[in-house]
This record gives C-alpha cells, structure tokens and sequence, in this order.
C-alpha cells in the first residue's frame, strides 16, 4: 500500500488539522517536517504553501482538499455527517474559520507575538489592543456556536472541529488570547475537552510562538 506523507512544518495549524485527521481515521502516515518554499512542497503546490500531501500517484495541497480526501479516501470514523444538512454545516463553519477567524486570530493577533519573540522584544501593544477588540465577536459567536452540544456541529468531532481546535489551542497560548478564552465559558470547556483527544495530544507541535504557516 502506498505511504500517505503529510509534508509541512508542524507548527503550522493547516498542518495540524490534516494530522489530526489522520489520527481520528486510524489512518497511517509519514511527516515530512520542511518549511514552505522548499523543494518538497513546491514540486505540489503552485504557491509554495504547506501543508502538501503525497499519496502514491496522488498529490494535494491546500489542508481543506487534503482532509477531505483523507476523510473519503480512507476507512475509519467518518469526519464529515452523511446528512447533506449537516455536512453543509461543517463546510460552513470551516469556511468561517479559515476565512475569518484565522486571518484574525492567527495571522494578525498572534503575529504580534511571533514577530516579538523573535526580535527579542514585546508586540506593540495599540496594535494587540486594537485587535483584541475585533477578535471579541469571533469568540462570543465560537462560544455560542459550541453551547449545545460540545461541538460546532452535530453532536461527533468534525473536521470543523479538527479546525477549532488548533486555533483555540495557539490562543490559549498568548496573554489576551487565553483571557478572552477564559471568559467564554462554553468555549473553554470545549477546548479543554478536544484537546484532550488523542489524536491532539499525539499530533500536538512544539509550545510556544512558532513560525507562522501558510495553508
């Protein structure tokens, strides 16, 4: 049988989420730790990005077709529901997340800390204030989404959740992140609980400010 191989460095959250899939799946794979814009993601991915992902004959970039391969392609507990309502649902939020929420979150506000961290200083603080006050929607509208059942949607792990849960983890990580966590008591709870999984603690990358990745 062909080798599956997750090519990207681990600290990226697109990364991550297509590990995390492996793991819910039950399905074996290899990592390739390398960075973007390097001989084994560009010979993938027209733009140099990560994560990019062998399979036999097959190749794929981009973390959303990658997961969704990965959810089809193998056997295992299915990540995404056979009701074609909540299966739009999942595509609904992961696009809402990828979208919306990461750009914010990650490639803005946590930015700040990794740009700081490795000039050896602090972030700018009006620049962290400024978007902690847009980031306070996103984690009211991710507390409420998650009120009913502990998931974003239905009542399983989703590949929305396979998404979440990273993003909540790199947020917990970081001073106003971790608060706004701590004050939506929902969310809290649900990132406690999923990151808890198996497959999160077993794919979980090195703490604390990382080079920021590209999907």
């Amino acid at each position: 049988m062909a080798e599956l191989q997750i090519i990207g460095a681990a600290p990226s959250n697109f990364v991550w989420v297509t590990r995390i899939a492996c793991v819910e799946k039950g399905v074996p794979y290899t990592h390739v730790q390398v960075m973007p814009h390097t001989p084994e993601v560009d010979v993938i991915h027209p733009l140099g990005k990560i994560p990019a992902m062998r399979h036999g004959d097959v190749t794929l970039c981009e973390s959303r077709a990658i997961i969704r391969y990965i959810d089809r392609a193998f056997d295992g507990p299915s990540l995404t529901p056979r009701d074609p309502v909540a299966a739009a649902r999942v595509e609904q939020w992961t696009s809402i997340l990828c979208t919306a929420t990461d750009p914010l979150l990650l490639r803005q506000y946590y930015a700040l800390y990794v740009m700081a961290a490795r000039s050896g200083g602090n972030p700018d603080r009006a620049a962290v204030e400024e978007l902690v006050t847009k980031m306070e929607p996103h984690f009211a509208m991710l507390d409420s989404a998650v009120s009913g059942t502990g998931h974003l949607v239905g009542d399983s792990f989703t590949l929305a959740d396979a998404y979440l849960t990273p993003i909540l983890h790199y947020m917990n990580a970081v001073p106003e992140g971790g608060a706004l966590l701590g004050r939506s008591g929902r969310l809290k709870t649900y990132y406690d609980r999923h990151a808890a999984r198996q497959s999160v603690q077993q794919t979980k990358p090195p703490q604390l400010v990382h080079e920021m990745m590209r999907r």
